[in-house]
């Protein structure tokens, strides 16, 4: 079916209008960053006298070492473990069908409505009582439990759509739930698994909230987290505050620039399937 050409041009002009809406902030902030300390831009101008070296002062000032390895680790301690459980209990619900799993489906769907600024002081209470406040696994052990329901509804999604004759073929041949699920399944639900894997990496990457609450030391919270810090020390200094970010965005930014495929197409495909 031949699309008109109005119709073609109308919706060509709305996704450069909306491209336009989303890159026109990021346009500013790298220009206020470059900018003098005073007088600050007024607009969306190339300054007379680029500032390069406010990049390299917010990088030190920032302690962005430490703040990078601290990411890393938060980054690695949580989206290992939440992908393994997500895929277990994906498995579980969407393809073994236990006993239960529209309960627990439920449930898991009721915990993606939770607000997530009406739980932080109840998790604050707690990590205050066990010990946990103030340490990375302050906001890893939060993440991964906060991380279960879109992801274990992810999972679910790809394994309640996979045709029934694959686990009867593998069970004629001998084969356990165990070697069902990581020798079958689990090498069929790379592409899902790896995408919800890159997904969490980006929120984990990017996590403010807790890491903000639940972390006093700026060096042990994630980038975007010691993000406040910075902007607490240096609030008079727009142009550096502002290199800061565009440091902070930048992993993410490059991160989804070369996964951007494989975003879009699990994105899609979830939606399909859901």
């Amino acid at each position: 079916m031949k699309v008109p050409r109005l119709e073609l041009y109308a919706g060509r002009a709305l996704l450069l209008a909306l491209m336009a809406f989303t890159i026109m902030p990021f346009i500013s902030i790298f220009l206020t960053a470059l900018a003098p300390a005073n007088p600050l831009p007024t607009g969306l101008e190339w300054p007379t006298n680029p500032q390069w070296g406010n990049f390299v002062e917010a990088f030190q000032q920032a302690q962005m070492p430490a703040l990078l390895a601290s990411s890393l680790f938060l980054v690695v301690a949580v989206v290992p473990i939440s992908l393994l459980i997500s895929t277990m209990a994906g498995f579980a619900i969407g393809l073994l069908r236990i006993r239960g799993a529209n309960v627990l489906l439920f449930l898991f769907v009721f915990g993606l409505t939770l607000p997530f600024p009406g739980i932080i002081i109840p998790i604050y209470i707690l990590e205050r009582a066990i010990h946990l406040y103030n340490t990375r696994f302050a906001i890893v052990l939060p993440l991964i439990a906060l991380y279960m329901p879109f992801a274990i509804f992810w999972m679910r999604a790809h394994f309640v759509n996979m045709p029934p004759e694959i686990s009867d073929a593998a069970r004629v041949d001998g084969a356990t739930t165990w070697d069902l699920f990581w020798q079958i399944h689990v090498p069929l639900a790379r592409a899902p698994i790896a995408s919800l894997g890159i997904l969490m990496s980006i929120w984990t990457w990017n996590q403010f909230l807790l890491a903000l609450v639940l972390v006093e030391d700026p060096t042990q919270r994630t980038m975007a987290g010691a993000l406040g810090a910075f902007q607490g020390h240096y609030a008079n200094n727009v142009p550096l505050i502002c290199a800061g970010t565009i440091l902070i965005l930048l992993p993410t930014i490059i991160l989804f620039i070369a996964f951007q495929r494989q975003i879009i197409m699990a994105l899609i495909q979830g939606a399909v399937k859901g």
